[in-house]
């Protein structure tokens, strides 16, 4: 969840493909069995064969996961001694049930796309090379469109500074500055991203098609913020999420979007914490850079692969 909202901008809302070639572009491998043909650089997000059903079940699974995950976590800390009451938790745990949360986005999603013995692979989440200057067209475009909208409902509503941040403890020391911002900088943007696009998006999109997949999706995501941001940045939340959709569908991979989502958190981030231009750039700039890294170390894993690619190694 995670997503911060500024009062007169964005809410806080790459990976390469396989062997050091650039995160949205590059060539492709050859696609076995096709012998001296090219696999097709993506150009919409993938078809798979998830059941619509699957979509809300994730995400019903994924909040259960969140709330058992962070009762795992917080009642050993009341144990020993850490004092949580219903109006406080102290920042680091705060940051260590959003973790928890985060991460049961991934196994929620991973679990409903395999049901029925299905073969999972990343690349069906979009974990896949696309067209690198389109793609960062298109993510500059959504951007500025979002921000567009998020200035307009500043003006008209008035919204107030988001408390998401002080909740994380970025004002108790630099560790739990550094940690909240790798939190909503790097974790929630990948692990967010995985499951409301990669699979809630495209499963929805088996129902009734493009639109009513993006704005169900839109909503959903807006709405699973209620608790971390205020009620009136809902919308622009939502609107943040309709976007992120089409630019999925636009570049058929995942990739761009977490880069929209990172890149859109850190200006947030950075302004509400009212860093000056360098600060925000050097912000921006670092959390790309740790995607991009966390994205190679799976790859070298075998976890991320081309589209086209087969091997056992792939599948989730």
């Amino acid at each position: 969840m995670d997503e911060l909202t500024r009062m007169d901008g964005p809410a806080i809302e790459s990976a390469p493909p396989p062997f050091g070639e650039s995160p949205l572009g590059g060539s492709q491998s050859q696609e076995p069995g096709l012998k001296g043909s090219r696999a097709q650089m993506p150009g919409r997000s993938p078809a798979t064969g998830w059941p619509p059903w699957t979509a809300p079940a994730a995400l019903v699974g994924g909040l259960l996961l969140a709330a058992v995950g962070g009762l795992l976590v917080d009642i050993p800390a009341l144990a020993l001694g850490t004092n949580i009451t219903s109006s406080h938790l102290p920042g680091g745990l705060e940051i260590a049930d959003t973790v928890v949360q985060d991460g049961g986005f991934i196994f929620a999603a991973v679990f409903f796309a395999q049901l029925g013995g299905r073969t999972v692979h990343a690349w069906q989440f979009g974990l896949r090379p696309t067209r690198f200057w389109r793609a960062v067209g298109l993510v500059v475009l959504t951007f500025v469109v979002f921000l567009l909208f998020s200035l307009i409902w500043a003006v008209a509503f008035n919204p107030g500074k988001e408390k998401l941040l002080e909740q994380l403890g970025t004002n108790e020391g630099a560790s739990l500055l550094v940690l909240s911002a790798g939190l909503t900088c790097v974790v929630a943007p990948v692990c967010e991203e995985f499951l409301f696009r990669g699979f809630i998006f495209t499963a929805l999109s088996n129902w009734k098609g493009l639109w009513p997949a993006a704005i169900i999706t839109g909503l959903v995501f807006g709405a699973v913020h209620a608790g971390s941001a205020p009620a009136i940045d809902l919308v622009p939340l939502a609107a943040l999420g309709f976007g992120l959709c089409l630019l999925y569908r636009r570049t058929g991979s995942l990739y761009p979007c977490i880069a929209a989502h990172s890149l859109n958190n850190s200006i947030a981030f950075a302004s509400l914490e009212q860093w000056n231009l360098g600060q925000g750039a050097l912000l921006v700039v670092s959390a790309l850079v740790v995607i991009a890294l966390l994205a190679l170390v799976l790859m070298r894993a075998g976890v991320i692969s081309n589209e086209a690619s087969t091997t056992a190694a792939e599948v989730f």
